[in-house]
């Protein structure tokens, strides 16, 4: 019988570069891919025949495509897999956190040991959360528990070191949008005072005046991604103190809403400057 979590795997890591779907050429390499993991020993160095794969995306397609439009999508795939595999394929798509100061209190929730990375049995237990939250009734082996957690990082672990830093893990567990992304925030000269407002607010979620703690962590969670693509929570804690030391002009290790309208301004100047 073919491995369910092989599909899963797979289809994982084409969904993580593509929009939900897969056709065409990536159709074609998740099939090879697929045909290789299941049968490698009997192929060894062998290539498939381009008739034979053909052959078998033909066949493939009659069984999965149920709405005939020649590609993949994710919930047609989801939909031949057992309930732990299914979920665990659709809520990187279907469950984006709302934001980034939601993806840090996960983030603090599960790093418990307070390493500054999502280590093995952190994550093990963040999947479990994520399986038992789905469904609670269900009951999850250990040792199947164990084979996603590797699974995972596997496809998230970039560096190779066994366990996710934090850019890794927002790969893993998405947000909704970067608000700092929007095009408005690229030209100072168009920034107005609801725009400012409607960002204070998003970060500012307890409403108390001022971007602290987790609101804070989020906040500049997002402004470092501007900058960089891979970052650890070292790197956070740097960005944090430059940008307190430069914009906290009270010194109470918070960012209220001038300090945030000062900030947001220059950065939209520095954008500017480099269109």
């Amino acid at each position: 019988m073919i491995d369910q979590t092989i599909i899963v795997l797979s289809f994982i890591i084409l969904f993580c570069i593509s929009n939900g779907y897969i056709e065409g050429s990536e159709l074609d390499n998740f099939l090879r891919e697929f045909i290789y993991s299941v049968f490698s020993e009997e192929l060894g160095n062998e290539t498939i025949p381009s008739d034979e794969l053909e052959l078998m995306k033909k066949e493939f397609m009659e069984a999965f495509d149920e709405n005939s439009d020649n590609r993949i999508e994710l919930t047609e795939m989801a939909k031949i897999l057992p309930t732990e595999e299914n979920f665990i394929l659709l809520f990187h798509r279907d469950n984006p956190l709302d934001s980034s100061v939601e993806f840090m209190r996960v983030w603090k929730r599960f790093d418990k040991d307070r390493s500054g990375y999502i280590e093995a049995d952190e994550l093990k237990s963040f999947l479990l959360h994520l399986l038992k939250e789905a469904k609670p009734e269900t009951n999850i082996e250990e040792a199947k528990l164990i084979e996603y957690t590797s699974s995972i990082l596997q496809l998230f672990d970039q560096n190779k070191d066994g366990k996710l830093q934090l850019s890794e893990m927002a790969r893993l567990l998405p947000v909704k949008e970067n608000y700092l992304c929007r095009p408005i925030f690229k030209n100072a000269s168009k920034i107005t005072s609801a725009d400012i407002d409607r960002a204070f607010s998003l970060y500012d979620l307890d409403a108390n005046g001022t971007i602290e703690d987790e609101e804070l962590s989020g906040f500049l969670k997002d402004l470092l991604e501007l900058a960089q693509e891979d970052y650890d929570e070292d790197d956070l804690e740097f960005f944090k103190k430059v940008i307190l030391n430069q914009w906290d002009v009270n010194k109470d290790g918070k960012i209220n809403r001038d300090e945030l309208k000062m900030m947001l301004m220059q950065q939209s100047r520095l954008l500017s400057d480099k269109l």
